[in-house]
């Protein structure tokens, strides 16, 4: 029975585009919202900012929506970003570009300037700037780890993931997603040559911040064996990682599971939450041996 209950949730989740019933549930009473904030030129060049009235040297989180690189909205993820601001962390859901306007690697170039923009700002909201942890479901997951992984990218803002991120937390991600099949998916790639500086288990030196890996045990989007192999990828590199999966779980559900009426189904936000509050700064970041989630 609670595996019919729950894949009958995770279907009606996927169904929902947006998710306005989460949306309007989501309780803003505590939060400071700023909307429609750019951090570059151009419509999807946007974010919005959540903030716990009582911010003060909170912990920060970007978090980059899915959507399979090609649709989404910040919009749409309000329940998200109230779910984690009302445990006292500073949220930020930027738009950025997606196929057909741009391809393969400008949406990461949009995702490091906002990056680059909380860095600077975050402050101003009562978070501290040091503690930025990055956030993504699906196509998410893969720009955040991305940016994670291949310091290229934030390079390219005057940041570095090592000195400048906290920490990663990537919700059923595609990171090790070759051969494409899709003809779509090989649009927004690219020629074949270029594939293989696409995938975030292409860049791992054992050198990247800790990150956080959660998959859902029945994800028919993304195989949750790209969370295994990216997170044996990092061990033997002798990097930071902790992985979690969740039984009877799919792919639209484990991220749904943060809104509160599905809550018992996933701790999606309770781990999450943990492991952004037990983030630290490069300079003085607890031994990951001892989480707190």
């Amino acid at each position: 029975m609670r595996a019919f209950i729950v894949g009958f949730l995770g279907s009606l989740l996927g169904a929902c585009s947006p998710t306005g019933f989460l949306n309007s549930i989501a309780d803003t009473s505590t939060i400071e919202i700023s909307r429609d904030i750019p951090y570059d030129s151009g419509p999807r060049c946007t974010l919005d900012v959540y903030a716990p009235r009582a911010a003060n040297n909170a912990p920060v989180a970007i978090f980059y929506y899915g959507g399979g690189w090609e649709s989404g909205a910040k919009e749409s993820y309000a329940f998200v970003a109230t779910a984690l601001a009302s445990e006292g962390i500073v949220v930020i859901v930027p738009d950025y570009r997606i196929y057909p306007e741009v391809r393969f690697p400008e949406f990461l170039n949009d995702a490091a300037g906002a990056a680059r923009w909380v860095r600077d700002h975050a402050s101003s909201y009562g978070a501290d700037p040091k503690r930025l942890v990055l956030v993504g479901h699906s196509a998410g997951a893969h720009i955040a780890s991305m940016l994670t992984l291949d310091r290229q990218w934030l390079a390219s803002v005057d940041l570095d993931p090592r000195r400048d991120i906290a920490g990663t937390v990537g919700l059923a991600g595609p990171y090790d997603f070759l051969p494409l099949k899709s003809e779509r998916l090989k649009a927004i790639f690219g020629p074949p040559e270029q594939r293989a500086l696409s995938q975030p288990i292409n860049f791992i030196d054992g050198a990247a911040p800790p990150m956080l890996l959660i998959a859902g045990g029945i994800d028919f989007t993304v195989d949750p064996a790209n969370t295994t192999r990216l997170a044996q990828r990092i061990e033997a590199a002798g990097g930071e990682v902790r992985t979690l999966t969740y039984p009877w779980i799919g792919h639209s559900l484990l991220l749904g599971a943060v809104a509160k009426p599905f809550r018992i189904f996933a701790p999606t936000l309770a781990d999450t939450t943990a492991f952004i509050k037990n983030s630290r700064p490069a300079s003085d970041r607890i031994a990951f041996g001892t989480p707190t989630w």
